[in-house]
């Protein structure tokens, strides 16, 4: 039987939204140069919408929602409890994944070169 957690990331990865979905057809498998990224990962109390283990890249969707003040900021905390944890956070607007995925793949591209991966 599963946890709680495991319940609720299999809840958000069926109720995904059609950004996520295309991202997540670029993405797995190892797809971009065979970085594997797993979606709505658990990283400390929080769930990453794609994690890849290895880059320690985590890449984040945001919709409309994430425009109004109070999810700025939560975004905001967010971003420095996860980078704590050691790991770099890419946001990208669901607009940019169905318009423009070239900028999302150069920007994990970058992050590996810099890693030297």
């Amino acid at each position: 039987m599963a946890g709680p957690r495991t319940a609720f990331a299999r809840n958000q990865r069926q109720q995904s939204g059609l950004a996520e979905r295309r991202l997540w057809e670029l993405l797995r498998a190892g797809r971009i140069d065979g970085h594997r990224f797993r979606r709505q990962q658990p990283i400390g109390r929080f769930f990453a919408d794609f994690a890849c283990d290895r880059l320690r890249l985590l890449l984040e969707i945001d919709g409309g929602v994430h425009r109004l003040d109070e999810v700025i900021l939560r975004d905001h905390w967010r971003r420095t409890e996860l980078e704590g944890l050691g790991w770099t956070v890419l946001r990208f607007a669901n607009n940019e994944v169905t318009e423009r995925p070239d900028r999302i793949l150069a920007a994990i591209r970058s992050h590996a070169a810099a890693l030297n991966l």
